[in-house]
């Protein structure tokens, strides 16, 4: 009886085996493109380098500094992290909350 159970699994897998080998088939293929384009990069320019800047000394001429401006930067009214400005001071959450209960 196990003879012939070992004797269908042989059986079974040499069939498989060569149902493998006989799918193996022989393709040629023939490939007709057109080859791409190709870029070519663009010959260089030489340009001669800029002459040297010239500075005349003007006897008498002082020269006039201007002071510089500084601008304050913009405060937005309204939340910044965890700190509110109303536009005159600086709440914490918990006391902007405490104090506006009516929002």
């Amino acid at each position: 009886m196990k003879a012939k159970l070992f004797a269908a699994l042989g059986a079974g897998a040499l069939i498989l085996a060569a149902s493998q080998s006989a799918m193996a088939g022989v393709a040629i293929g023939l490939n007709i493109g057109v080859p791409a384009p190709v870029y070519v990069a663009p010959a260089p320019v030489y340009a001669p380098p800029p002459p040297p800047p010239v500075v005349a000394y003007q006897p008498g001429y002082q020269p006039v500094y201007q002071p510089v401006a500084v601008v304050a930067p913009a405060i937005v009214i309204g939340w910044h992290g965890d700190r509110y400005w109303d536009g005159r001071h600086w709440w914490g959450r918990r006391d902007w909350y405490a104090h506006h209960r009516y929002y």
